[in-house]
């Protein structure tokens, strides 16, 4: 017999609700955040990425912003689900980083999430490397990076 959370925490058989729904409980979004060097911050985000789950990963950003940090690596391989949330979450620190100038980068998105990337454009606009390494590599492609760069500026 399945089981559902249901307000006040009290469970009950899924089957004994008949017409009505009950939320489910979801895993809490989990953020683990990472610095490279002084300028790239690596998000690795896991849970489901969502209109409930979302403010988690904008607080981070936006912490992250405020400290001067202009290179956002996102991994989204423990993300099983993103919804337009998520996805205006990565689009606003996208408009927000390249005018410092930065760049926003996905890293290994799951395939439900990457599926919904390709269908949106949003991998067109925003990179989507296979490893932190190779979003670090495009990084100091751009024009006034160098893997030293973060050393020069001390």
């Amino acid at each position: 017999m399945r089981f559902s959370v249901a307000d006040g925490g009290n469970r009950h058989p899924s089957s004994a609700l008949v017409g009505g729904t009950v939320p489910i409980a979801q895993d809490p979004l989990s953020v683990e955040v990472t610095l490279p060097r002084k300028d790239v911050v690596l998000l690795t985000v896991e849970g489901y990425l969502d209109v409930d789950t979302a403010t988690e990963l904008q607080a981070h950003l936006a912490n992250q912003l405020h400290h001067g940090r202009r290179h956002f690596l996102l991994d989204l391989s423990r993300v099983p689900f993103m919804d337009s949330s998520g996805m205006n979450i990565i689009l606003r620190v996208y408009q927000e980083v390249r005018d410092r100038p930065g760049s926003v980068h996905i890293i290994d998105p799951a395939p439900a999430v990457r599926r919904i990337l390709d269908l949106t454009g949003v991998s067109i606009t925003v990179p989507v490397s296979r490893t932190a390494d190779d979003a670090l590599a495009l990084v100091d492609r751009q024009p006034g990076e160098s893997p030293r760069a973060d050393e020069e500026r001390g």
